[in-house]
């Protein structure tokens, strides 16, 4: 079962240049449970396409559905099930953090004890006494976190749900998520940080400029690059790259040099083929080692940009 369907999904806004595309005929399927990836550049729509998901922004055209249900009209049911943090949390900030998950606690009668629960789980209980308005950005975020499980969902949506948090809280928040997706739930994740998640998701879905330009399990996102690996030549600082250089791209590789090390792109390059063909022409690299492509490298690849993202992405909205 898919939770999440997105076909043909568009969104114009107004300018003064005329219409521009914040959406333009996106098309995604996210299955039941795991943590699911959602990247694209600054600007790309992923927080234009969330809201549109929960009923916050009304797209131009294309078909949503959200747990089996159609967007925007079986909303009131869907989102019951549907815990989400989008953009800035809206807190109250003279309460306490436990006074804000109390208040929200109790307009879907859920006990105090599952609140204490969930201070905890996100590392907050030591400080839940404590004035939001005195909390760091990274514990609103936490604080979010912990209001949007609540209701214990089996779909969690969350828009960048690391922002501001330092090393620990991301590494807590990174454990969190795989285990609520090892749970059985769906963990819906929109992020720039590009490590984090390829260490925390199953599955991905890279959008630029409104479009899904690929999307699957990460390990088949990698591997299927273009450039899945790259052998790395190293030779003495001395040696004159011009001639292996020369020699690799007349064999067919695809080469790019940097100080003293050549780097040879491709799906698989055998280094026993690359230093006997060196070797044969009186070049002696000093090592050679085959590296594999993380997904900042793809993305790189596919986008063209490494831009930060912002929890507010979208420069039109």
């Amino acid at each position: 079962m898919n939770v999440i369907e997105i076909e043909g999904l568009k969104k114009l806004y107004r300018s003064r240049k005329g219409d521009v595309a914040a959406i333009d005929g996106l098309a995604i399927a996210v299955a039941e449970g795991g943590v699911y990836g959602f990247l694209g550049p600054n600007g790309s729509g992923k927080t234009t396409t969330i809201r549109c998901l929960l009923g916050l922004v009304r797209p131009t055209a294309g078909s949503m559905h959200l747990l089996g249900r159609p967007v925007p009209r079986g909303l009131p049911v869907s989102l019951r099930s549907v815990g989400a943090i989008v953009e800035a949390p809206a807190l109250f900030l003279t309460s306490s953090g436990r006074e804000n998950l109390r208040q929200f606690a109790a307009a879907d009668g859920i006990s105090h004890a599952r609140v204490e629960m969930l201070l905890e789980e996100v590392g907050l209980a030591e400080r839940a006494s404590q004035s939001v308005r005195k909390y760091s950005l990274g514990m609103r975020q936490r604080l979010a976190l912990a209001a949007a499980l609540l209701k214990d969902p089996p779909l969690l949506i969350l828009d960048e749900p690391a922002n501001g948090l330092d090393p620990a809280g991301i590494r807590q928040v990174r454990e969190l998520l795989i285990r609520l997706g090892r749970e059985g739930r769906t963990v819906f994740v929109s992020s720039h940080q590009l490590a984090e998640i390829e260490q925390t998701c199953d599955s991905v879905a890279i959008i630029n400029k409104g479009k899904c330009i690929t999307s699957g399990r990460v390990t088949d996102v990698l591997a299927a690059s273009a450039n899945a690996t790259e052998t790395v030549v190293g030779f003495d600082r001395n040696t004159d790259l011009s001639d292996a250089v020369s020699l690799l791209k007349r064999s067919g590789f695809v080469v790019h040099s940097g100080d003293a090390f050549l780097v040879i792109s491709g799906r698989s390059q055998e280094t026993s083929q690359v230093n006997r063909l060196l070797g044969e022409n009186d070049l002696w690299p000093s090592e050679i080692r085959t590296v594999k492509r993380n997904l900042e490298d793809v993305f790189l690849d596919l986008t063209g940009t490494l831009d930060k993202i912002s929890d507010s992405e979208d420069p039109i909205s």
